[in-house]
């Protein structure tokens, strides 16, 4: 047989990734008997024109997995899904187009949704054809399609009846950018700089005190409804029952108390408007003050803030504070620093605001929902304490109303006086938007349908019931918990609670029995890589100039949960790794042309079979925790030193001339090489298939008689080829030889040198075990004989004397 002379993976990968493909070597077989073992593949958002290498590198990760699993006899169910609907998609389009969702018709803008993320599915498509990914693309689902919207609203319907939503209208978290509700979970915290102003109101007492209120936002002054201070604060005993002016808006608020105010912070003098922050809120209930709201849902200043409005909260901000200077009303400003929530999609400052909005009960289930995580194997663990922190530290509901265009609708409809009507589960999915209500009601051409949409995750949380075809005809009836959730540890606090959350309410279970957390690709310097900085690599790029085996590569270099660095460097290193294994499976394979079968009966095969069966052991385990990273250092360690620097060359004497070393000699040797090359390609095929599929395809497949080497077996750990005595053996060998080629190279030798002799001294036990492996060592290192008496002034590694003879 003929064997190309390089391998190039810029003609190889696609031609498996067809093959593949073509034979549907990765579909989940529904009629199987074999166990299943499904994922729920995180549905990545569909608002991307481009990829980096921190997308690939995490995916990739759990790719590995379902590789490994499925060599393991499982039937494996690899969905993808895109996760097309929502604000993510609706913000990319905006920005693409440089349009407004306002100043367009809802249709319109549908439709550039739509558009956009057929264009980004088809990008990630592209990424993940040509990584190899071993996806069933026949299961691929949209959250916006008719499937998703009717599990969503079947979950929002089953939470309804169970009364675990509601609709408030109350102050929430409101983003005057995008001009929608957010969650606490689209909020992140950043440093801004500030000015922490203090500025006097007027007591109505008989004293008129001026009395001093910091703040950091004056802007909310039009907003104000009452001063606070601490019951037992001495300073403001006298002001119970009094009112204060507020300045430059010249109407009065009450001055009252509650043990909630610091009197430690600033003057201990409180305002309290509607609303600044949770605290307001608080107040607001808890005293049962006036409303007033003084910025609209655009961001603007409305008609309570008199000759500011129409201003942005900005202006407003400097025009109140100059107007207080040129007053007098300003007695000091200090700059500062400090944390502001902005809305993590467009980094705005979030204002309250007081909307009807329908949210998910969780406050009152916190411990329930720490309880029932635990249930769930996490890797790594200590990602758990993640979870808990975020749950720990909730303080509103999770919010699910969205005033935008492009998301689920609610399967909701009102009476005229306000009462909700849903309709019957068998006419899911609907659109209150656009239909009237599907049955018959006595005030069906009156009744009016809710216009806000679902939250994105509303839906991405219910991924589990739509791989399940959760309440439809063809359910997967016992399909839940699935068996893995791969995705990244920024949104535990989104995509894993909420589905947590959603998997408890509907089923008082656990969506998925173990969850691997990925970290982050990043750029060289350790930082996020983002398109608004410029700081990404576009991973199509990398694969195009290394190929995708060797991006794997450096995907599998970092455990789970650890951020990566990209390095240029590493994916070289796994470039060179593949040619490695080209080079020495080719050879490996022109030595079995003739090979039909035989028995491993030399020390030193048994020696590297027995050295093989560690390896499997331990990346079996390893892959069973999720810990790819080791499986892959220890099979490159062993695979590049152990069988290439030290095996082959040991063996090549057996292989090249059995009519001197005798044919059942080099028997032994091509029954090893068979073993062990398969061994090392499948125990690699999850990191890098393309390769290991070309070199299996040359020789193994027709021996095995499999038609991927994906589906083969994994290797099993075979605790009778565990042979301590030839292990000893070998490495001792090993030692020697090591040694051998240093004097050769401190000595400007060539290593096919010969020498006359080599001494050792040692023990009788040690001198057995050379023995066994007197003709391997001598060939190897070209000595004539190996004595045992005479002068040894050279100690190896290993503290073992030898002596080195040269004609």
């Amino acid at each position: 047989m003929e064997l190309p002379k390089r391998y190039d993976p810029a003609v190889s990968e696609p031609k498996w990734q067809t093959f593949w493909q073509k034979n549907k070597v990765f579909k989940y077989d529904n009629k199987s008997k074999k166990e299943t073992f499904s994922i729920d593949t995180p549905p990545p958002y569909a608002s991307a024109d481009h990829l980096h290498v921190g997308h690939g590198m995490s995916y990739s990760q759990f790719e590995f997995v379902a590789r490994y699993k499925r060599m393991r006899g499982f039937n494996v169910f690899f969905p993808m899904g895109f996760d097309d609907n929502g604000l993510p998609t609706e913000r990319f389009v905006e920005k693409k187009h440089k349009i407004n969702k306002n100043k367009t018709t809802r249709a319109e803008f549908t439709t550039l949704c739509l558009a956009a993320t057929k264009i980004a599915g088809e990008t990630y498509h592209d990424l993940f054809t040509r990584l190899g990914f071993s996806i069933d693309w026949s299961l691929l689902f949209h959250t916006i399609d008719e499937r998703s919207q009717r599990v969503a609203q079947k979950s929002f319907i089953d939470l309804y009846k169970k009364g675990l939503l509601e609709r408030v209208d109350s102050p929430t978290t409101w983003c005057t950018k995008c001009q929608t509700a957010v969650a606490q979970a689209d909020l992140e915290s950043v440093d801004m700089s500030s000015h922490f102003n203090d500025i006097i109101f007027k007591s109505s007492t008989s004293s008129g005190k001026d009395l001093i209120i910091g703040t950091t936002r004056p802007e909310l002054l039009p907003a104000c409804v009452a001063l606070f201070y601490h019951p037992t604060d001495k300073r403001y005993q006298k002001l119970k029952g009094s009112f204060a002016k507020v300045p430059l808006f010249d109407y009065e608020v009450p001055v009252l108390s509650d043990e909630a105010v610091d009197p430690e912070k600033g003057t201990g003098l409180m305002m309290v408007c509607s609303f600044g922050d949770k605290e307001d809120i608080e107040k607001w209930h808890k005293h049962k003050l006036p409303l007033r709201l003084a910025i609209t849902p655009w961001g603007k200043m409305n008609d309570l803030a008199q000759k500011y409005e129409s201003l942005s909260i900005k202006d407003a901000r400097k025009q109140i504070i100059a107007d207080l200077k040129e007053k007098n009303l300003l007695t000091s400003q200090e700059e500062i620093s400090h944390s502001v929530n902005v809305h993590e999609r467009c980094s705005t400052p979030i204002e309250f605001l007081k909307t009807k909005q329908w949210q998910i009960k969780v406050l009152d289930k916190k411990q329930e929902l720490i309880d029932i995580a635990q249930k769930i194997t996490w890797r790594p663990e200590h990602m758990k304490v993640r979870y808990e922190h975020w749950v720990q530290n909730l303080q509103w509901n999770w919010g699910i109303s969205r005033q935008r265009f492009y998301g689920v609708p609610f399967p909701v409809w009102y009476t005229q006086k306000g009462e909700i009507v849903l309709p019957d589960e068998k006419h899911l999915p609907v659109d209150p938007r656009e239909k009237k209500f599907p049955d018959k009601h006595k005030e069906k051409d009156t009744l009016i349908g809710e216009q806000d949409v679902m939250d994105t995750w509303m839906t991405s949380s219910v991924t589990p019931q739509i791989n399940a075809n959760w309440g439809s005809s063809d359910e997967r009836s016992g399909f839940m918990p699935m068996s893995l959730r791969p995705q990244a540890h920024d949104i535990i606090r989104t995509w894993a609670f909420y589905t947590i959350v959603k998997s408890y309410y509907h089923h008082n279970a656990i969506p998925w029995k173990t969850i691997m957390i990925s970290g982050h690709g990043q750029d060289p310097h350790g930082q996020k890589m983002s398109k608004s900085k410029g700081n990404f690599v576009v991973a199509q790029d990398v694969i195009q100039k290394y190929s995708a085996d060797a991006f794997r590569f450096w995907a599998a270099s970092v455990k789970l949960g650890d951020d990566l660095p990209y390095q240029e460097k590493d994916v070289l290193t796994g470039q060179k790794f593949i040619n490695k294994l080209w080079n020495a499976s080719k050879f490996s394979i022109t030595h079995l042309e003739d090979f039909k079968s035989g028995d491993i009966t030399q020390t030193i095969d048994k020696w590297l079979v027995s050295k093989l069966q560690h390896i499997i052991q331990n990346s079996t385990q390893c892959f069973e925790e999720f810990e790819y990273s080791k499986t892959k250092n220890e099979v490159e360690k062993f695979f590049w030193h152990t069988f290439c620097d030290q095996y082959l060359e040991i063996a090549k004497d057996r292989l090249y001339n059995p009519d001197v070393r005798g044919v059942a000699q080099r028997t032994s040797a091509q029954a090893t090489l068979s073993y062990v090359l398969s061994s090392i390609l499948k125990l690699i095929a999850p990191i890098l298939p393309h390769i290991t599929e070309e070199v299996y395809q040359l020789y193994f497949a027709k021996n095995e008689k499999i038609i991927s080497i994906h589906i083969a077996s994994w290797p099993q750990f075979e605790s009778s080829r565990v042979d301590e005595t030839s292990e000893k053996a070998g490495d001792v060998a090993v030692d020697i030889i090591n040694s051998v080629r240093k004097y050769k190279s401190d000595n400007q030798l060539s290593l096919k040198e010969d020498l006359k002799s080599i001494t050792i001294i040692c023990d009788e036990e040690t001198k057995q075990l050379i023995t066994s492996i007197e003709s391997d060592l001598k060939s190897v290192c070209k000595a004539n004989e190996l004595l045992f008496k005479g002068k040894a002034p050279i100690t190896t590694d290993n503290g073992l004397k030898i002596g080195i003879c040269q004609k």
